[in-house]
């Protein structure tokens, strides 16, 4: 083996191993997907179907809320701010960028929480809703359930007055005038209100309980470094096998291959001559 064919070969190797550890950190981040997907799925199935408590039971005035209880429902008594009222864009239910509807609610200990009223659909003849359904006026008792903030968009859409591009709640408490500052770290998803109003947005979806790909595509990616040096194994097979054909069929050997024909030959006339008893 020559030393361009072992740095070659070191070459093969390198690469072989430069693309399994890329498929490992791969493989660990879909781990670590699946992981958090785990998690939401437990959550879903701890909290989504508990008994209401509430507000105060779980987020009590001045307390942060805990992430453990996304899910959980909780009782709100109290009153919505309807001159409040705004609308999210761009959200994708019923095949359409439809809207939610956000309307801040005050309990009667005096928490203000956001609350998501359901979706309208955008109307037939342009891109805004044709109507959004009241909330119930005065006293009422909502039920919901709690979920955490969303980001601000990283693309910096914006939207017009009476909309906002997501449920950004310190942007949107900034905006609500309701004599107490709203909660900014939670909102709640309805789940259902009285005295119930003659209409109302269409409720959200239940949350999924599909696991989703991340455990496959975390084994495919370790299957793939597995790969990627059996690969090179082959490679290095089929150039030493390549290599030894062609030494094989070069004029030294074949010239040493037909030496080797005459002096069997020699022999053989030399046994045939000798004197037999």
């Amino acid at each position: 083996m020559t030393a361009r064919t072992a740095a070659r070969w070191a070459g093969y190797v390198a690469f072989a191993v430069v693309f399994a550890v890329a498929c490992g950190f791969l493989a660990n981040w879909q781990f670590t997907r699946n992981a958090d997907r785990e998690e939401q799925l437990r959550l879903v199935a701890q909290n989504y179907d508990a008994p209401p408590v509430p507000l105060a039971d779980v987020v009590a005035p001045g307390s942060a809320f805990t992430p453990t209880d996304q899910w959980r429902p909780v009782t709100l008594s109290g009153e919505y701010l309807t001159d409040q009222q705004l609308l999210v864009r761009n959200r994708p239910h019923g095949g359409t960028s439809a809207f939610e509807v956000l309307v801040p609610f005050r309990t009667d200990d005096g928490q203000v929480l956001l609350v998501d009223r359901g979706w309208v659909p955008p109307a037939s003849d342009g891109p805004e809703p044709e109507s959004v359904p009241e909330p119930p006026s005065g006293e009422a008792t909502v039920i919901v359930r709690l979920m955490p903030g969303e980001q601000l968009p990283r693309s910096g859409r914006s939207a017009p007055a009476g909309q906002v591009p997501t449920i950004h709640l310190p942007t949107i408490a900034a905006t609500v005038d309701s004599g107490t500052a709203m909660l900014t770290d939670v909102y709640g998803v309805m789940v259902s209100e009285e005295p119930a109003p003659s209409a109302r947005p269409q409720p959200l979806e239940s949350p999924s309980e599909d696991p989703g790909p991340h455990l496959s595509y975390a084994i495919q990616w370790i299957l793939f470094a597995v790969m990627g040096f059996v690969f090179i194994w082959y490679m290095i097979r089929t150039e030493r096998r390549h290599r030894r054909e062609d030494d094989a069929d070069s004029p030294a050997a074949t010239r040493r291959g037909r030496r080797r024909d005459r002096d069997m030959e020699a022999e053989d006339e030399l046994l045939d001559a000798a004197p037999r008893r």
